[in-house]
C-alpha cells in the first residue's frame, strides 16, 4: 500500500511513533473491526478507530437515536434525534475521516444472524447494554475464533476486559457463567451513568483493539480492569480460564448459540455482580 501525501499528513502524528510507521499504519487500513452498539461505548471507541484510519468499521444498532442519549452518545448530534443510530454513526464517521468505509446493520442481532455477521471481522468490541446480547457475543466470537474487547458502565463505575479462548485465553463466560436472574442489576435507565465514564471505557476499548491490531503492549486477556470516576482509581483482577466454563471448558454444554429473553423488571437491592453496558 502506498501513501498519498494527504495520508500521510493525515496519520503523521501516529505514524512517527515508535513501532508504528507505514506498516502499522497498513494494518490499521487492512483491519476490519465490528462494534456491537452505537451508543455510550461504541461512540466514542468508533470515532477514535475511524480517525486512526482502521479500513472497514462494522456498526450494529436497530435503536434510534433519542434525546437522552445526547449526554454520553457523542456520535449523534441533536438533529439526528429519531434517526436510525447507525445511519447517524455512520455520516459522522465518514464525515471524520472518507477513507473509512462503515457498514452497517439496523436489524436486531440475534442467534441467527450474528456468526455470519462477525465472520467478516478482525476483531469485535461488545457495547451492548444488556445481558442477553453480551453473552450472544462473546458465545458467538468464540465459535467463530473472534477476540472479544468487551466494556460496561454503570453510575460512576467501567469495566474492560479482552477474551481471546481461541489462543489459550478465558472467555467471558470464565468470569460470569450465566446472565444474573432478571431485576438483579439495573440499566443506566434506572440507575444513571455519567457520560464522561462511557467515554473512557469507551476510549479503553478503541486502545485495545488498536494493539491486537498492531501487535502493541500487553493484551488485556485474562485480566478484568476495573474504573471508577469518583476516586479516581483504576485496579486489576487477575483471572484464568475455567475448566469447567460451559461454553469454552473441557466438558463445555454449550453447542450453540443461545437467545436468552430481555426482561425490563424492576431491580431489587441484591449487589450488582457486574456491570450493564450503556443503553
Amino acid at each position: 500500500m502506498k501513501f498519498s501525501d494527504e495520508q500521510i499528513h493525515r496519520y503523521s502524528r501516529q505514524m512517527i511513533l515508535p513501532g508504528f510507521g507505514g506498516r502499522g499504519q497498513r494494518k490499521l487500513a487492512e483491519a476490519r473491526v465490528f462494534i456491537m452498539g452505537a451508543g455510550g461505548l461504541g461512540s466514542p471507541a468508533a470515532l477514535y478507530l475511524a480517525a486512526a484510519g482502521v479500513g472497514t468499521i462494522g456498526l450494529a444498532d436497530f435503536d434510534r437515536v433519542e434525546l437522552h442519549n445526547l449526554q454520553r452518545q457523542i456520535l449523534h448530534r441533536t438533529p439526528d434525534v429519531g434517526l436510525l443510530k447507525v445511519e447517524s454513526g455512520k455520516k459522522i464517521l465518514e464525515s471524520l475521516n472518507p477513507e473509512v468505509k462503515v457498514q452497517i446493520y439496523s436489524d436486531r442481532i440475534t442467534s441467527t444472524n450474528i456468526r455470519e455477521i462477525i465472520r467478516d471481522y478482525n476483531l469485535v468490541l461488545d457495547g451492548s447494554d444488556n445481558f442477553p446480547t453480551r453473552f450472544l457475543v462473546n458465545d458467538a466470537c468464540f465459535f467463530e475464533k473472534k477476540t472479544l474487547i468487551s466494556g460496561a458502565i454503570l453510575r460512576f463505575d467501567g469495566q474492560l476486559s479482552t477474551f481471546k479462548p481461541h489462543a489459550g485465553g478465558p472467555c467471558y463466560r470464565c468470569l460470569f457463567p450465566e446472565p444474573p436472574p432478571p431485576g438483579t442489576v439495573p440499566s443506566c435507565q434506572e440507575a444513571g451513568v455519567l457520560g464522561a465514564v462511557a467515554g473512557i471505557v469507551g476510549l479503553l476499548q478503541a486502545n485495545e483493539a488498536f494493539k491486537e491490531i498492531l501487535g502493541l503492549g500487553k493484551s488485556m486477556a485474562g485480566r478484568l480492569l476495573m474504573f471508577n470516576a469518583l476516586n479516581p482509581s483504576f485496579d486489576e483482577v487477575k483471572f484464568q480460564r475455567n475448566p469447567h466454563c460451559l461454553l469454552c471448558g473441557e466438558n463445555a454444554t454449550i453447542k450453540e448459540l443461545i437467545d436468552y429473553p430481555l426482561s425490563c423488571e424492576s431491580v431489587n437491592t441484591k449487589p450488582i455482580p457486574s456491570l450493564h453496558a450503556n443503553p
